[in-house]
């Protein structure tokens, strides 16, 4: 990796100025973090600076997802989930146009492949109907090879707006727009703590006085708001997702997304296939408790990261309460063999000479004391301070809409 280079390409900084005093402090250099920014510098207040820890913008879950811009079908009528993702949806899909930034609305068939899984989809159908999905079709057996020739099941649920986009191209794309209006996007500067009146303090010893602090710190949400004296819980506890990879002549099988039936009590939507936006066709993810926060790849370990996740007691009432989900997790984990045959439920043809390994990702995902996986966004306000304490799938969708309700709530 070269001089001014990162994951997501090159490293998004202005020219370095006085930061102090500033307007608005944004600590987080991911999506949902410049898409704050963003806000805030095109809407005419550009004295605002994000504060990035990593060289790059956008290093950590922003590029290491499946790219699927969701159309809200899954989360509980009237959470902020339902409502942002739907709004954001939205404001994704007109600022992709208006950037001639990759967006493709392949649709998604969710797909019943027993007779015992139709009533919970039909569930499922009126939940997103409340959460008004536009375009929504039921479909019977019959009808699920017009819309994937090769899938296989008993019903499906079809929704022509869910979509696939490039997350770190959008995020690129806010960096560049903050820049253009006179905003800053600093990278390498980590934050120990932030105080209630709006002290950045940051890891090299400085200090960074705002008006207003938004957190945005992702998989470090815990860790920074409790060092700044924010409460405890929830926790973030990381979970790895692993993918295979079509291989490119097979990936012909799927046209655009596949997924299974969700179980309700999991804020995962299980193994399903998904098409990005460069072609190639991604199945996966299982998740299992990650061995660190970055664990993008199988052999990083990281004790200090292990022994939050473990000592922690909602992550052992956790494992408790989901043992048999967790077994599961780890036999398709364990097995390319056993991966695919869950995969093969929907699509017969894919067999485990049709697959490579691919990439991996961390989900930041929050658990409360008592063992609950926190499922909708939560975010708060203390003082002069906005906290985003977890904002998983469908974070990214909804990141515009996310920018909108941390500037109103932080006004």
């Amino acid at each position: 990796m070269g001089p001014g280079q990162g994951p997501s390409g090159p490293v998004a900084s202005t020219p370095a100025r006085k930061l102090q005093p500033m307007r608005y402090v944004i600590v987080g250099g991911g999506i949902l973090g410049l898409a704050t920014a963003r806000q805030l510098a095109t809407g005419g207040d550009n004295d605002v600076v994000v504060l990035e820890k990593e060289r790059a913008i956008a290093g950590h879950q922003t590029s290491h997802n499946s790219g699927v811009v969701h159309a809200g079908i899954y989360y509980a009528p009237g959470s902020l989930k339902a409502r942002l993702c739907r709004r954001g949806l939205g404001l994704l899909r007109d600022f992709c146009t208006e950037h001639d930034l990759p967006y493709d609305a392949c649709g998604k068939v969710v797909v019943a492949t027993t007779d015992r899984e139709v009533e919970p989809l039909k569930r499922l159908a009126e939940r997103a109907e409340t959460n008004g999905v536009p375009g929504l079709r039921w479909l019977e057996q019959s009808e699920l090879t017009t819309v994937e020739p090769n899938v296989r099941g008993v019903a499906g649920l079809h929704s022509p707006e869910t979509a696939i986009a490039d997350f770190a191209a959008v995020a690129r794309a806010f960096a560049g727009q903050i820049a253009a209006a006179g905003g800053e996007v600093r990278t390498g500067a980590g934050v120990a703590r932030v105080t209630h009146e709006a002290t950045v303090e940051l890891r090299d010893g400085s200090n960074l006085k705002a008006d207003r602090v938004i957190v945005c710190a992702g998989l470090e949400a815990d860790r920074l708001a409790i060092a700044s004296g924010e409460p405890a819980e929830p926790r973030i506890v990381p979970f790895r997702g692993e993918y295979w990879q079509l291989r490119p002549e097979r990936a012909h099988l799927v046209r655009g997304l596949i997924y299974p039936v969700p179980d309700p009590a999991l804020p995962f939507l299980g193994v399903h296939l998904t098409r990005k936006i460069d072609g190639a066709v991604l199945l996966g993810p299982n998740a299992i408790l990650s061995t660190a926060r970055d664990a993008y790849e199988r052999r990083r370990f990281d004790a200090h990261d292990v022994y939050d996740a473990i000592t922690w007691p909602g992550t052992i009432r956790m494992l408790r309460r989901h043992w048999r989900a967790g077994v599961g997790e780890l036999v398709r984990s364990a097995s390319k063999r056993q991966f695919v045959r869950e995969v093969a439920r929907y699509v017969p043809a894919i067999t485990p000479g049709d697959v490579l390994p691919a990439l991996a990702g961390v989900r930041a995902q929050a658990i409360d004391r008592d063992g609950s996986l926190v499922d909708d966004f939560r975010l708060g306000v203390n003082g002069r301070v906005a906290w985003v304490r977890n904002a998983p799938s469908p974070a990214a969708t909804s990141c515009l809409a996310i920018a909108e309700e941390l500037l109103t709530r932080a006004a």
